[in-house]
């Protein structure tokens, strides 16, 4: 009796080449969206932080870890290259500093 199963070769789809992501992308999101719902999360508030940064926006929304103030910094003042950003924490990019505001986040003063 053999101590190990022999799987047949796993291929990328049925037309060699072209990868499977696309469709295993679509379910991973489907499941994660149930996942989502069912937890009463907003599907928008968890993809918000990358919402715009794909677009070149180089606005960085920072939260205060000692106040939780929302503060954002625009290229050239003194924290700009300092500052990271972490959406788990709820941080993100902003497009202008007119969307930043109207999102609730004042300007960091140096």
């Amino acid at each position: 009796m053999p101590t190990h199963r022999s799987f047949p070769p796993r291929h990328k789809t049925r037309k060699q080449g072209r990868p499977r992501f696309p469709m295993e992308a679509l379910c991973l999101a489907v499941i994660g969206g149930g996942v989502v719902g069912y937890l009463g999360v907003e599907i928008a508030d968890m993809t918000a932080p990358f919402a715009n940064f794909s677009g070149g926006c180089n606005i960085k929304g920072n939260v205060s870890i000692g106040s939780g103030e929302r503060i954002y910094h625009v290229p050239g003042q003194e924290y700009y290259d300092e500052t990271k950003i972490s959406p788990q924490y709820g941080e993100r990019w902003f497009c202008t500093e007119a969307e930043a505001r109207a999102a609730g986040w004042r300007r960091a003063g140096r």
